[in-house]
């Protein structure tokens, strides 16, 4: 139960700043004022999704007792939802380099996991 949870919180806390980062990069003007007041307007977000990132790497190091492989998980998340990101905002479309280095790092997650 609580591989689920610490997922899901780390999903969504995930989500929420990366969201946050595409919005202003795409949205937001780079002038110093309007990139300070659109961070000062999401303070309650970034709160939010920061207690939700380390609730959940606190649930998944309960879970699984390394705290090295609840961290590379948090990033592999990570990295999956910047090609969402990209293709939502950016209208990117990952390349076939991408895949081979998503599959890189799932070679590394194996390799980690085994004994």
């Amino acid at each position: 139960m609580l591989y689920f949870v610490s997922f899901g919180l780390l999903l969504a806390g995930l989500t929420c700043i990366n969201v946050i980062f595409s919005y202003q990069s795409k949205y937001i003007d780079p002038h110093f004022g309007s990139t300070l007041k659109f961070q000062l307007l999401m303070l309650p977000l970034f709160l939010g999704s920061n207690l939700a990132i380390g609730y959940g790497i606190k649930f998944g190091l309960k879970a699984v007792h390394q705290l090295g492989y609840v961290l590379i998980i948090a990033k592999c998340i990570e990295v999956l939802i910047s090609l969402g990101m990209g293709y939502w905002f950016m209208k990117e479309v990952p390349t076939w380099k991408t895949w081979i280095g998503l599959g890189v790092i799932g070679v590394g997650i194996a390799m980690v996991k085994q004994k």
